[in-house]
Parts: structure tokens; C-alpha cells; sequence
């Protein structure tokens, strides 16, 4: 053998015992030793001495150079493909198809050709012979052709892993996008089924990131007057009392007929709102009569000239329909934020153009990443302000991901230069959910909410605005905590896409974007639709916000208040080590009031302010210099 070789075994000697430490004196030492136990290790190459046998003197173990199959296996832990296909090539393919078509000819010589047994054979090798050669002439996956017919057991595991994860691996906890814990509860609230936890917490309460309730040892409960928010600036004419959890924004088009009719016909029973989200308001909407939060995109879709332009008259027309209560602009979302999109052609239904105003089928329908009909914060203020006016005096916010902290600054700026605020905000969280968005903005572009939460919290404490701006906190809310965490965080009011979705049936088959969802929530494909009962599903929407908004109260009064806009940071706590724990006011510092102002805020925000005021200044001589 070589010399590495050598070497090699004299360190498994050293490793085995056969060779104590301080044998190895220097080089010849090293070659002497290497070359005895290599030698050694020849002439017992065929013989196999259990380890614990010699457990108690390993001086006496013979060392064995063979590597079983099984250990090579074992010691490598990545996902490879397997040794057996590796022989069933094209050549084993041949032998097997030869020899299955001699034993056809064989049946048919003693049997006959219109025998049962030659038929029933002919017709299974018949069927390997044109999946094989089919395989090998295809050009779009080399492992078919490599390994004709067996390659495509790779294919049918592939398609079949999310279902087997869902169902029988992954644990109740495992969150991706939700976990089975928090749908379980969604479908058992919307069920009206029994939703108590028997025998206790199935929670690590130990486990960093752990998060709990500071309960009051005189708990109280949230009186009926004290379960709505008004909501409504100074300057708005028609204010409007929200629930704490209503429908997110979910256009139609990303959702079915039967998904919108039976979202806003329990939005009606239960007596809180439905975002139309930024496909505009269809039939379905207006059919039940339920509250609609009209969200108004960059496709300026049912308020939109023919060219794709912001249409005041057609925005006038809809916004004053009784049933429209707020106006939200859409600026961007979590699960894409500064990202447009494209509904194609072949997509667009009649049902589909009605509702965006389209004016053709035969277009792809574009939602562009920025808006056209203003530019810059002080345009988005005005904006707001022009909604409002043409809405009748309607509340008028936006909704956005938040991303550059400057840009919100900047905004705030214009407020307080204009004296124009927006009568809400919606804080969409980097988490929140779509049909269909590229993996590179739903994975690393975007604030989560938590953090977006505490950033546009603060800062309107900062610059006096609060008390004039309401907050609508959206990002994976499904349980009574999780509302109620928001709540403590600075939410007024929250809203909940999925977890409506899963009230109507969804099953997080995770196919919103191939139409074939099995559901009927997030497909055009009227067969499917035809699974979703509208009256059974709005039940259970109904019964799903209204149960987790009992929670929250529930929540709320352990806590001692007898009122949502009382609870604080304060009130939750969250566990960020094995014997360290702290409340969210500690790990999400709220800027004193004003203190922006005064320029005595903290210091990492009030730099985000300064470069707030600048950017104002750059973004208003751009637009005179444009002029």
C-alpha cells in the first residue's frame, strides 16, 4: 500500500487502542508502526470481531480494513439517489424488456395468441416497452432517459412529499405557512366544534421565542359598548365602527364567486367588514350587502380610464354605494411588496372585467408596482384628501409593507406640513399571504409585522399624529392571542386573510396559483367552485371571527382592562433565552410623545426622521423642477 494508506491505519490503530499515544516518537516511528498495522490489517482482511467484545481490551482488537455497504450508507446523511436504480439503465431496460417479450412469444406458443394469459401478459410488457422508449426520447428530464420506466417513481414521490409532510410528518407546531395547531383551532371555531385543550399546553413553555399574557388577579370582562373602534379622522364626515377582526384584503380573481359570496354574506351576519382587496368591487360583493373596505390599487381597477388611468368619476360612482364604508389605498403588501402583477388574458372572465372596468378580454391585465396618479408623499397626503372628498367624506387610508423608514418619515413630514392625515393605516406584515408572488420578494423583501407595527406606531407618537390615525394590523392572525398581541403592539383593529380561508374550507394545499385549488376558494374553475356551499361556508365564517374575537376578550379581561385600546407592550411577554425572559415594551422602545419634534426621540429613529424631512425636501424640488 502507499504511504497515506499507511498512515491512515496507523491513526485507526491509535484511535482503536492497538497503539498507545506515546509510541509515536517521531517519523520512523510513524512508518514503523503504519506499515506493521497495515500488514496486520492484510492478512485479517476477511475476518469481523464484534467491538464489544473486545470493549473491555482493546489491545486485543483486530482491526478489519473491509467497509460494509451498509456502514458507507449510514455515515452519509444527504438525500441521494438510490444504489439500486442506478442499475436499472437502459441496458438493464433492454434485458428486462427482451426477456418479458420471449416470455409473451413463449405463452403465446403454449397457450395461444387469444388466451387469457397470453393477452394479460402481452398487455403489461406492451405498456413497459412504450413508457421506456418513451422515456429515453424525451428530452426534459435526463433521469427518465437514463433509467427508462423506473426513473418515474422519482417524479410520482415528488408530486405526492407536500401531502405526506402535511399529513403524516410534520409535528402540530411546525408553522410553514401555518401550523396544524392554529388551523385546527380555525376549522373547530368555524365548525362550532369543542375547542378546549385537554390535559395542558402542548407548548415548550421553556422554549426561546415562547410568548404569554401577564394576567391581573382581578380579572374583569370587556362590557358590549367597549367590542368596536370607531374609526374616523377629523377630517371625515361618515366614520366607521369596526370590529376588532374582519376580512383582509383578498381580490376577486385570486378568489372564486362562491369564496367572495360567502366571505361578505358572513361579513353581514357577523357584523364586520370585507376587504375587496385591489381587484375591485365585483357582484359578489355587492350581492350579500355586507360592509366593504374598498381597496384601491395601482391598476386603479373599477375606478380606471381606458388606458389604465385613475378615473375620478368612475371612483365617485362606486365609493359613494352605501355599502362601501372605507376606502384603502393600496401601496404595496406583505407578500410582494414594490412588486406589480399580471393577470393574463386567458385568465380575464367576463365577471373578472366587469368588476376592474376593463374595457377588453383579450388584454392582460396589468397592475403596475407604483401608482400614477400621485408622486411622492406630499402627493400621497393630497391624495387622501381628494378620496376623501370625492367619497363623501368617507374614512380613507392606505395600506403598506413597510421598507425604508425614511420614505414613512418623509410622509409623516408631509402630514404635518399639510395638515392632512389619513384616517387609518393598515400595516401589512412581510408574512402576509397571496395567490402568487416571486420567491426572492415573499422570502426577503418586506418588514414583519411586528417589527413594521412598532416602527409606524412609534414614530406617529413621535410626531403627535397618533392620536389622529387609527392602525389595522394584517399578518397570519388566526388565534385570540395572536390579536391580542397586536392589540398590545399598537393595533387598533386587525385583519385576517387566511384564516377566513381556512373557515371556508381551505386545506393549505398550497395550489392558489395553478387554478386547481381542491377547496374551491382560490380557483376560476366552476367545477371546483361548485364544492364551496355559500350558505354552509358563511356560517362558518361568521362563526370563526366571532369565536376568535370572544378569545381576545376573554384575553383582555384576564389582563384586568375592560377595553382594548388599554392594553400595552407591557402586557406581553416573550421568552428570548433559556433563563431570560422580557416584556415587548423592553424589546420594542416606543418614542415618548413628541419627542421627534423636540429632536430628542431615540436615536436610531430620530436619524430616520432627519433623513425623513431631507427626503421631502429632494422628492419637492424634483417635482418643481419637472414642472
Amino acid at each position: 500500500g502507499c504511504e497515506i494508506t499507511r498512515r491512515s491505519v496507523a491513526l485507526r490503530a491509535l484511535r482503536r487502542g492497538i497503539v498507545p499515544l506515546k509510541t509515536f516518537r517521531n517519523e520512523q516511528d510513524v512508518t514503523k508502526i503504519s506499515t506493521a498495522a497495515f500488514q496486520t490489517s492484510t492478512v485479517r482482511k476477511n475476518t469481523f470481531t464484534p467491538w464489544n467484545q473486545d470493549e473491555e481490551n482493546p489491545a486485543n482488537t483486530k482491526v478489519d480494513g473491509k467497509v460494509s455497504k451498509w456502514e458507507v450508507k449510514s455515515g452519509d446523511t444527504a438525500t441521494r439517489f438510490p444504489d439500486w436504480i442506478e442499475k436499472c439503465d437502459r441496458n438493464m431496460f433492454y434485458k428486462i424488456a427482451y426477456g418479458l417479450t420471449g416470455a409473451v412469444i413463449g405463452s403465446t406458443l403454449y397457450f395461444g395468441p387469444l388466451s387469457i394469459v397470453s393477452i394479460g401478459l402481452a398487455a403489461p410488457v406492451g405498456l413497459f416497452w412504450y413508457q421506456g422508449l418513451k422515456d429515453m426520447k424525451q428530452h426534459r428530464h435526463t433521469i427518465r432517459r437514463n433509467f427508462p420506466v423506473i426513473g418515474n417513481i422519482r417524479y410520482l414521490f415528488e408530486s405526492i412529499r407536500p401531502e405526506i409532510r402535511q399529513y403524516f410528518i410534520e409535528s402540530d407546531d411546525f408553522a410553514h405557512p401555518f401550523s396544524r395547531a392554529d388551523r385546527s383551532v380555525a376549522y373547530q371555531r368555524a365548525k362550532a366544534m369543542t375547542d378546549t385543550l385537554p390535559f395542558g399546553t402542548r407548548k415548550n413553555v421553556y422554549e426561546t421565542g415562547y410568548e404569554w399574557v401577564n394576567h391581573s388577579i382581578w380579572p374583569t370582562t370587556v362590557p358590549k359598548e367597549n367590542e368596536r373602534i370607531m374609526i374616523g379622522g377629523p377630517d371625515c364626515k361618515q366614520p366607521y365602527s369596526a370590529a376588532l377582526l374582519n376580512i383582509s384584503a383578498m381580490s376577486y380573481g385570486a378568489l372564486s364567486d362562491h369564496a367572495i359570496l360567502a366571505l361578505n354574506t358572513g361579513a353581514k351576519m357577523g357584523g364586520f367588514y370585507h376587504n375587496t382587496g385591489e381587484g375591485g368591487i365585483s357582484r359578489f360583493h355587492l350581492q350579500p350587502g355586507g360592509d366593504i373596505v374598498w381597496n384601491v390599487g395601482t391598476g386603479y381597477f373599477g375606478c380606471r380610464t381606458e388606458e389604465g388611468e385613475f378615473c375620478e368619476e368612475m371612483f365617485q360612482k362606486n365609493a359613494t354605494r352605501k355599502q362601501v364604508k372605507m376606502i384603502e389605498i393600496k401601496l404595496s403588501q406583505g407578500a410582494k411588496p414594490a412588486h406589480g402583477g399580471i393577470l393574463p388574458a386567458k385568465k380575464v372572465t367576463k365577471n373578472i372585467a366587469e368588476a376592474r372596468g376593463l374595457h377588453r378580454l383579450d388584454q392582460d391585465c396589468v397592475s403596475p408596482p407604483v401608482h400614477s396618479a400621485f408622486e411622492g408623499a406630499l402627493g400621497l397626503i393630497q391624495f387622501v384628501a381628494r378620496l376623501r372628498e370625492l367619497s363623501g367624506g368617507k374614512p380613507v387610508g392606505w395600506k403598506m409593507c413597510v421598507g425604508r423608514p425614511d420614505e414613512f418619515a418623509a410622509i409623516c413630514h408631509a402630514m404635518l406640513e399639510t395638515g392632512i392625515t389619513p384616517d387609518f393605516i393598515t400595516i401589512d406584515g412581510a408574512e402576509g399571504g397571496t395567490g402568487a408572488a416571486p420567491p426572492e420578494f415573499s422570502n426577503r423583501v418586506g418588514t414583519p409585522l411586528t417589527e413594521g407595527m412598532g416602527l409606524v406606531d412609534s414614530m406617529l407618537v413621535g410626531a403627535g399624529l397618533r392620536d389622529r390615525i387609527k392602525i389595522i394590523s394584517a399578518g397570519k392572525i388566526i388565534t385570540g392571542f395572536q390579536l391580542v398581541r397586536q392589540l398590545a403592539l399598537g393595533a387598533d383593529i386587525c385583519n385576517s386573510a387566511r384564516g377566513m380561508m381556512f373557515a371556508l374550507g381551505c386545506i393549505q394545499a398550497l395550489k392558489c396559483n395553478t387554478n386547481t385549488c381542491p377547496s374551491g376558494v382560490a380557483t376560476q374553475d366552476e367545477e371546483l367552485q361548485k364544492g364551496l356551499h355559500v350558505g354552509n361556508k358563511s356560517y362558518r365564517v361568521m362563526q370563526f371571527q366571532q369565536k376568535t374575537v370572544h378569545a381576545a376578550l376573554e384575553l383582555i379581561g384576564a389582563v384586568g382592562l375592560d377595553h382594548p385600546d388599554k392594553l400595552s407592550a407591557d402586557h406581553i411577554v416573550r421568552r428570548i433565552g433559556a433563563l431570560k425572559v422580557s416584556p415587548y415594551s423592553k424589546l420594542y422602545r416606543q418614542a415618548p410623545a413628541g419627542s421627534l419634534l423636540e429632536g430628542t426621540g431615540p436615536t436610531l429613529l430620530q436619524g430616520w426622521w432627519d433623513n425623513g424631512k431631507a427626503l421631502l425636501e429632494r422628492q419637492k424640488k424634483d417635482q418643481t423642477n419637472r414642472v
